[in-house]
């Protein structure tokens, strides 16, 4: 008998693993196609490492500005949601107790029964049941505009300093074949881990991250390799 034991549901994690998944992907994948695309176009092994380095600078600000802007505009809508059924609860109670019924009605309940459930969450706290049941909004998982950005950025500058270490670490004459290899392991462990993370098979959401990091990478590369036969041809 489990009792009052809580279950180990997931659901509380999206907001954090999406951004931090997100993040972490995007580190890696955008440097290391950054790294091989100026590899690819015959620079430097310098001039690759300031390419990486500018691409984890500006990549993490711009992860974190955007997430950032999409939560808060989240945020917000919610406030404006939640004002305005705070005025529709004060100005028609029994009409908002008849929308809260109908819901539960459409969920399986009897009317009399959806109607005194839907009185009693009423006259515990009108503005969460309603917020809850008829806006989709829970304290659970409400936007946190500025832990969305902190993780974003601070997990794609983790997932960028990957690809980085090992540019810095390989010889300039194999490059391309290493740095391409490791990053796609680095995606398909991270691809693992976020699909056990999220309860979802370990394999599928590695071979799935590890395709389109791969399919960028080729047409990063292959587009740094034009650009660099076609200035030396010039």
């Amino acid at each position: 008998m489990r009792g009052h034991q809580q279950e180990g549901h997931r659901g509380g994690r999206v907001g954090w693993l999406r951004a931090s998944v997100l993040g972490a992907n995007d580190g890696i994948l955008s440097t290391a196609s950054l790294i091989l695309g100026v590899a690819a176009a015959h620079a430097t092994h310098g001039s690759v490492m300031v390419a990486g380095v500018a691409g984890l600078v500006s990549g993490s600000i711009s992860m974190a500005a955007g997430e950032y802007v999409s939560v808060h505009s989240q945020a917000d809508t919610e406030k404006a949601d939640l004002k305005l059924e705070r005025a529709e609860l004060k100005n028609d109670d029994e009409g908002e107790h008849g929308e809260l019924t109908a819901i539960y009605v459409a969920r399986g309940l009897v009317p009399a029964l959806a109607r005194q459930v839907a009185a009693q969450l009423m006259a515990h706290d009108a503005l969460e049941a309603h917020a809850r049941d008829e806006l989709g909004i829970s304290a659970a998982l409400q936007a946190g505009p500025i832990q969305a950005a902190l993780a974003s950025a601070g997990s794609f500058v983790a997932g960028a300093l990957m690809p980085l270490a090992v540019t810095a670490l390989a010889p300039e004459a194999h490059l391309i074949p290493i740095v391409a290899l490791t990053s796609l392991l680095f995606l398909a462990i991270l691809g693992g881990l976020a699909a056990q993370a999220g309860g979802a098979g370990v394999a599928m959401g590695a071979l799935r991250v590890t395709f389109w990091g791969a399919l960028a990478m080729t047409v990063t590369a292959g587009v740094g390799a034009l650009f660099g036969t076609a200035t030396t041809g010039a």
